[in-house]
């Protein structure tokens, strides 16, 4: 378990696998994503490490349904009185209703999708409050909904415009190229469609469910390159694996 102090607010954890980032609002907490099953201890550990309790933890808010982030949901929500927040079209696999949609490999994924096969099964969590697009969150002075289908059916974004903060979840990646398509998705054409579209939104601190994040005046500087490369369309989103 790594904790990676992005700022005074926020802070990137990174358990087993996968990246969950955690907010504070003062004295309440809020993780965005929570790892893949089995997570809970090192998400435990990461609060105990930076003087927080478990039982300061007000919701989980999930960018999408997939293991590495919708994982521990479940262990963590039981932590205390713990809201979970995730898209109306993502909940019900979420939920355990449904078995989630594979995703459509390109030939360059197939050998990258070898790499995470065996994942635990995810087990099913409650969600208490269902997203759609535009909606608006009760943390971060406002947090803002952006819907990114594609890599899932309900994926999501979430912006802090108060803070000039960012989560893309999976739709984007960073790269040691810079930021790029996320790998497996449903629907990549789609995809494409919303990655154009997030790139347009302003942001200083871009966090991602995969890569480090964009920090400082580089980082600003870098996404608002994508935002202008983008502005071509979906054929000029950066996509290696396609």
């Amino acid at each position: 378990m790594e904790i990676i102090p992005l700022r005074a607010e926020l802070h990137l954890i990174k358990p087993a696998f996968g990246q969950t980032y955690l907010w504070r609002d003062g004295s309440e907490l809020t993780l965005v994503d929570t790892g893949i099953p089995g997570s809970g201890p090192d998400l435990a550990a990461a609060f105990a490490e930076l003087g927080f309790r478990r039982a300061d933890l007000r919701r989980i808010v999930l960018t999408h349904c997939h293991e590495d982030h919708a994982g521990s949901a479940a262990e963590v929500r039981g932590w205390g009185e713990v809201e979970v927040l995730a898209h109306r079209l993502d909940a019900p696999v979420v939920r355990g209703e449904r078995p989630r949609a594979e995703p459509v490999l390109t030939e360059p994924e197939r050998a990258l999708a070898e790499q995470f096969a065996g994942f635990p099964s995810v087990p099913p969590c409650p969600v208490d409050t269902e997203l759609d697009d535009g909606d608006t969150i009760g943390f971060g002075g406002g947090a803002q909904v952006i819907g990114t289908p594609g890599h899932t059916d309900g994926s999501i974004a979430i912006r802090l415009p108060a803070h000039g903060v960012l989560f893309t979840g999976d739709l984007v990646a960073n790269s040691a190229e810079g930021p790029l398509l996320g790998p497996f998705n449903t629907d990549r054409a789609r995809a494409r469609e919303s990655f154009v579209r997030l790139a347009q939104v302003p942001a200083e601190l871009v966090c991602f469910g995969h890569g480090d994040p964009l920090i400082g005046a580089e980082g600003a500087a870098a996404w608002r390159a994508l935002g202008e490369r983008c502005q071509g369309g979906p054929d000029a989103v950066p996509d290696p694996l396609g």
